[in-house]
């Protein structure tokens, strides 16, 4: 109905590649984290047609496919946070085999996918797992965070507040997010992370449009919403992400 694909289940983290064309490829690449609440993965909405659309403006890219649905139904992040650190490690280590510049990767992704970007922005110097390889001595840090409707950010104990899990520092990396007024209280918590990065002096760009609610991915709809990539690769090629 809503040709949304939606896997369940994940017991085996794996990442699908998505190198940038070469007559394009500038050197940037991104991890890509569907959202799905920590439950799903909202594949193709969340993933494939977001790694086409980082492939046309020359960003190679990976899916990630972490673990779902939530081991801990109240902290649902601590296995997808391996799971992205461990993505970046392996993107970053292969950085001269995959043709790409190691300190220009950045992570990507929606809703919960949002949540799990901000969380390996904001404890990329936590060790998540036990280093099983050469691959664990190297930086899980994004070179950027690309949080699009990000969810979970507000503290549940104290309405109105960002999460404590969400520790912004001078050392948080570069920040664009892109949400929507009626979304909710998402937005509410997207500005202010956004207000963490400048009180920190991090980089940061929001687009906080009225109307479009959740889960929307890049698809075209009446709403202006739709033209957050425009905007996202704006800021990319400003921030110097995009030089070749």
């Amino acid at each position: 109905k809503d040709n949304i694909l939606r896997i369940p289940y994940v017991d085996s983290p794996t990442l699908t590649w998505y190198p940038a064309p070469e007559d394009k490829a500038n050197g940037a690449f991104v991890v890509i984290c569907p959202g799905g609440g920590y439950n799903i993965l909202a594949w193709n909405l969340e993933g494939i047609e977001i790694a086409e659309w980082l492939n046309s403006i020359g960003v190679g890219a990976a899916i990630l496919k972490y673990r779902v649905p939530r081991r801990d139904g109240k902290n649902p992040h601590p296995w997808p946070l391996q799971d992205v650190q461990r993505a970046i490690r392996i993107v970053r280590s292969g950085a001269d085999h995959l043709k790409i510049d190691p300190n220009r990767i950045g992570t990507l992704g929606f809703s919960a996918g949002g949540h799990l970007v901000i969380m390996a922005g904001t404890h990329a110097n936590e060790q998540s797992y036990q280093p099983i390889d050469e691959i664990d001595k190297v930086s899980a840090r994004p070179d950027f965070l690309i949080p699009i409707y990000p969810a979970y950010l507000g503290d549940d104990n104290q309405p109105g507040k960002l999460s404590p899990l969400v520790h912004v520092t001078k050392e948080t990396p570069p920040t664009f997010i892109a949400i929507t007024h009626d979304d909710a209280d998402r937005s509410l918590y997207a500005a202010l992370f956004y207000a963490a990065l400048r009180q920190n002096d991090v980089m940061g760009e929001i687009h906080i449009y009225s109307k479009g609610g959740h889960g929307y991915g890049l698809r075209k709809s009446e709403n202006p919403v739709h033209t957050w990539p425009l905007r996202c690769a704006e800021w990319l090629d400003a921030a110097g992400f995009l030089k070749k």
